[in-house]
């Protein structure tokens, strides 16, 4: 039997999956640390999903026959433009590296990347957020959203850079808009998956290794 949780736990749940573990990692543990607690807070945060009143894990299936392909299509353009921007104003080197000198490197991200990251993503940042911590939420579904971003970007403080604050901000609105107000999860993920890759490809990845991490103190 699945409890109602009070809205206190609500809150102390809440503020520690998605304030205090990405700001203690960011803050205090080793870089090599990172992916460990990123699995053991996915971990939590199944968990806790798995455990609210009402959900059932069918529902994330809901909406795969009706994902908007020319939305899908749109947004992968949007982050190849972007991205192809970025990666030359900030990192030219690294342009098309993985596709040059290390392609079965990005077959595997291709591969992997949507099931082993964009999935328990989404399954943390949006069924999570929205259904078990709905009732702690701003009215209106924009200061939602707008909320679910900048939560998302908050997760991703570990790499210290505002190029991966900012990409990761949009990309949690794209998501979001697609959760909260088309009732799609899958096409959360797909999108998620078709981006993450497109900036791998294009060499924005070297953002996301831990290994080239720098804290600002």
């Amino acid at each position: 039997m699945r409890v109602v949780p009070s809205r206190r736990r609500l809150a102390v749940e809440f503020a520690g999956l998605f304030v205090v573990a990405p700001v203690v990692l960011a803050v205090f543990l080793p870089p090599s640390a990172m992916f460990p607690a990123l699995f053991a807070v996915t971990g939590a945060g199944l968990l806790l999903l798995h455990r609210t009143p009402g959900f059932r894990w069918r529902e994330l299936l809901r909406g795969a026959d009706r994902i908007g392909w020319g939305r899908v299509v749109a947004l992968a353009l949007a982050t190849a433009a972007v991205g192809y921007g970025v990666v030359q104003a900030t990192a030219p080197a690294s342009f098309l590296a993985l596709p040059r000198r290390n392609p079965q490197l990005l077959l595997m991200i291709a591969a992997f990347y949507p099931v082993l990251s964009a999935l328990p993503q989404e399954i943390v940042f949006r069924p999570l957020f929205f259904r078990r911590y709905g009732a702690l939420l701003p009215q209106g579904r924009v200061a939602q959203i707008l909320m679910n971003a900048a939560v998302f970007a908050l997760a991703h403080l570990m790499y210290w850079n505002w190029i991966v604050a900012a990409m990761t901000f949009a990309g949690g609105l794209a998501f979001a808009w697609s959760y909260r107000v088309r009732g799609n999860f899958p096409e959360a993920v797909v999108t998620h998956s078709i981006a993450g890759v497109i900036l791998f490809a294009l060499g924005l990845g070297v953002f996301f290794y831990s290994g080239n991490v720098e804290r600002p103190f």
